[in-house]
This record gives C-alpha cells, sequence and structure tokens, in this order.
C-alpha cells in the first residue's frame, strides 16, 4: 500500500503534482489538515484504495506536530510513506501569485505577500529533513508532471540519485544536497560553432575529453560521491541529489552529468534534470 505525502511552499507547484499523481492512479486529496491524516488513510485503505496522494495542509497545523507518532501508526499499519517537499525560490514565488492575482494562504492585512512566504517556510521548515525536497524553480508545469511522474516509478526502498545540472548566474537549487562547481573547466560557450550546442551533444562532449583537467573533475566527483554513498544509505536516506553547476547550466554541467548518470545508473537508481534546457528524466524535452 502505497501513501505519497506532499507538503511544500504554497505556489511550488503542490496542485500540478497532486494532479500528475492523479493521473498516474493515485487516489488524490488535497489540503488534509494533520489531526486527519490518519483515520483518512485509513478510511480509504479500507474502501479498497491502495495508492493515495496526500497534500497537507499547514494552516490548520503549523510544524505538524505528532507527525513521526501519525507516520509511525501508518507504516506500522502496512502503508509505504513517502514524503514529496516542493519548493522555489521567494522571487519565484512573488512572481507566481502576481501573475495567477491569487491570495497566499497566510497573507493578512498586516504582513506583505513576502513575509506570508517567509512564514509559511518556518512553518513547514522541520519537513525537509524528512522529506525529498524538490526545487520548482523556473520550471514549467508540464516538466514537474513528467518529473512527479517518473519519481513515483522508482522503488522507494532503494536509495535514489537525483543528477542535476544547473547554471550559477540563475542560482544554486535549492533542492541540492551536494554541489559541485565545474566553472573552471574550459568553456565551450567561447567556441562559436559549440555554443549553440549542449553537453548532450557530441562535439561538445569532443571538445571537453580533449581537456585532462575535464578527466580530473569527472574522477573526482565520482570517486567523493561514490565513497559517502554507503554512509547517506546507513543514514537511511531514499534520495540523494547531486547538483552540478557551471556558468550558463548547457555545456560543461550537462556532459558531466549526463556521463555520472549512465556511470550510477549501473548500480543505482537514477534521475536526470538538466535544470536550465527544461530537460528531465529521459532527456526529452517537457
Amino acid at each position: 500500500m502505497d501513501l505519497l505525502l506532499i507538503s511544500g511552499i504554497s505556489g511550488s507547484g503542490k496542485n500540478v503534482a497532486l494532479t500528475a499523481l492523479e493521473d498516474s492512479g493515485y487516489y488524490a486529496v488535497s489540503n488534509l489538515p494533520l489531526p486527519l491524516l490518519k483515520d483518512t488513510v485509513s478510511f480509504l485503505g479500507n474502501t479498497g484504495q491502495t495508492r493515495l496522494a496526500i497534500a497537507l495542509d499547514a494552516k490548520t497545523a503549523p510544524g505538524f506536530p505528532q507527525l513521526d507518532e501519525t507516520l509511525g501508526a501508518l507504516r506500522q499499519a502496512g502503508w509505504s510513506v513517502r514524503f514529496l517537499f516542493l519548493d522555489a525560490k521567494t522571487d519565484t514565488l512573488v512572481k507566481r501569485f502576481s501573475e495567477t492575482r491569487r491570495r497566499h494562504p497566510f497573507s493578512t492585512d498586516e504582513c506583505t505577500l513576502t513575509e506570508a512566504i517567509e512564514h509559511e517556510r518556518q512553518c513547514v521548515a522541520g519537513l525537509r529533513e524528512i522529506a525529498f525536497a524538490f526545487d520548482t524553480s523556473d520550471l514549467p508545469a508540464a516538466a514537474l508532471r513528467s518529473w512527479i511522474k517518473e519519481f513515483v516509478g522508482v522503488d522507494a526502498s532503494r536509495l535514489s540519485l537525483l543528477f542535476e545540472s544547473f547554471g550559477f548566474k540563475h542560482g544554486v537549487p535549492l533542492d541540492a544536497d551536494l554541489v559541485f562547481d565545474v566553472r573552471c573547466l574550459p568553456n565551450p560557450h567561447y567556441e562559436p560553432t559549440l555554443a549553440p550546442l549542449t553537453g548532450r551533444d557530441a562535439p561538445v562532449a569532443a571538445f571537453l575529453e580533449a581537456s585532462p583537467n575535464v578527466e580530473r573533475m569527472f574522477n573526482d566527483i565520482y570517486r567523493f560521491v561514490s565513497s559517502w554513498l554507503p554512509d547517506y544509505v546507513r543514514d537511511n536516506r531514499n534520495y540523494l541529489t547531486i547538483a552540478i553547476g557551471c556558468t550558463g547550466g548547457r555545456h560543461r554541467s550537462v556532459y558531466l552529468v549526463e556521463r555520472l548518470s549512465a556511470l550510477f545508473r549501473q548500480n543505482y537508481q537514477v534521475i536526470t534534470r538538466h535544470r536550465e534546457m527544461g530537460l528531465t528524466g529521459s532527456g526529452k524535452p517537457t
């Protein structure tokens, strides 16, 4: 019996994620207060529902008291519980609320939209420690739906690795557990024939592979991640996000993410994301 809980910051895409899960065969429940979680899951389980996706409401139970006790009871009842935490940069959230003209759930006449967002961050801050955090900043809704469907397809009992390329000029991903800066490597952007291409194209790969420092960087990242993975497993981590950044997020970081994903995929569940290219999973545009 599969229970996937969703929380995070309002405006980060929780409704999009819930719809994607419903399309994937989950029975979806939106904005459920935590005190009703155990009874709701029990009721739906008794009706024959075995795949549930529930978005928790932070406003009715700030800080989510008794969450550990509730999750323990659900696991004891036979449910496999996963927690997904969606987040986004504050300026992205402000832009989204301004475009949709929706009122933030924590908004009042006495506080600004930014203050409401920061207050909600404090209310849900503790959940990041027990959840898989995913940054939806600058991610189109279609790309988020694609990623959610891939996320639910992995074995929840095994460690999953998310390799993510990004551009430092667009900010460091909020969901990164490990960040590697590869801006010191030769930059294909300054080669006129390579600039329009990406790190997934053969000419860019050939350019980078001609530099000994690129191979050195690849080997160093591989050795670091592989040597520490057993410790993350012993720490009961189910997900680990490794972010690799270059300047624009289209050449060097993409090339290294593709190589590392292929190598680690031999022994681990691997999800890839090229943030600045709008690509996830299989590498198809979303």
